[in-house]
């Protein structure tokens, strides 16, 4: 028979079960709900842990949303990160990671999670949509949870299963850009033929007064590319700083081009056309005395 297992202040049917050795049989582990509902995500979660054992924590999707990200596909199982010698499996809604890097937790509501950059990626290998793996590492480097670096040696020193897609994700946000529009834009500009961009540095005018943030930057001709949203800038403040930030633009002699996000992917060839018309008519003016620091 399967043994009963009690933890927190209830109880959680546990899924699970182990092998005996010492008898060459798979022995199930068993915890009950004291009433006949579904158990509660933080239920599963605490079974999960439960299965993991000591030092297990949980990672992917569920830990991202413990710390607070919400750009993630709802969670359907409880990913574990344990120690690689322990002989435990997954079951039921537990996916057990057996791992030789094990990270070192970050306590959540009294749960150990994986840090972001290891939680996001975890999440992501196992992933086939591009979109979404973007906007996953997007959120966690644009919310300052994680850097594109430290994505980066993840990446490398991890499981390279199921890395293409993050790899590819990560490439524009290794460039400067923080948002998922601006990874599209990234995109775009590399087919444009143009010389390459610095992404989200700040310019300042002659004096050092403080002029914008543009998405995209060309230092050579002070070419500003920004990606405007319509549901931002059309409301309230925001639509009083976007005309004061061109304002800015003008006065300092800063040519600059304002595209829609969407725009980046239904129409990306009428895009590169702009650009580069607004590059050229950068290149025909005098380089005003503007500079950008990162």
């Amino acid at each position: 028979m399967g043994r009963i297992r009690p933890f927190a202040a209830g109880f959680a049917r546990f899924l699970s079960g182990r092998r005996d050795h010492s008898r060459g049989m798979y022995r199930a582990t068993w915890t009950i709900l004291p009433h006949p509902s579904e158990p509660s995500d933080e239920q599963r979660l605490r079974a999960g842990l439960l299965r993991g054992g000591g030092r297990s924590m949980v990672t992917g999707l569920w830990a991202l949303r413990r710390h607070g990200l919400c750009q993630t596909p709802d969670p359907h199982q409880v990913h574990l990160l344990v120690p690689h010698q322990r002989e435990v499996g997954s079951a039921g809604f537990a996916l057990v990671e057996r791992t030789t890097r094990l990270p070192n937790a970050v306590i959540r509501d009294g749960l150990p999670i994986a840090p972001v950059h290891r939680a996001v990626l975890d999440g992501a290998r196992r992933i086939r949509d591009f979109d979404v793996v973007q906007g996953m590492l997007a959120e966690a480097v644009q919310r300052r949870r994680c850097t594109p670096e430290q994505l980066d040696r993840e990446l490398s020193r991890g499981s390279q299963r199921g890395s293409a897609i993050p790899r590819r994700a990560l490439q524009a946000l290794l460039q400067g850009a923080e948002s998922v529009a601006e990874a599209d834009a990234w995109e775009v500009w590399k087919h444009s033929g143009l010389p390459a961009a610095e992404w989200n540095v700040s310019v300042f005018d002659r004096h050092g007064g403080f002029i914008a943030k543009p998405d995209a930057w060309c230092e050579d001709v002070a070419f500003a590319w920004e990606i405007d949203s319509r549901n931002y800038h059309e409301g309230g403040d925001h639509y009083a700083t976007t005309l004061a930030r061109n304002a800015r633009y003008s006065a300092a002699g800063i040519v600059c081009l304002q595209t829609l996000p969407s725009r980046l992917r239904t129409e990306p060839a009428v895009v590169i056309t702009e650009l580069r018309d607004t590059y050229a008519a950068a290149c025909a003016r005098p380089r005003p005395p503007v500079t950008c620091r990162r």
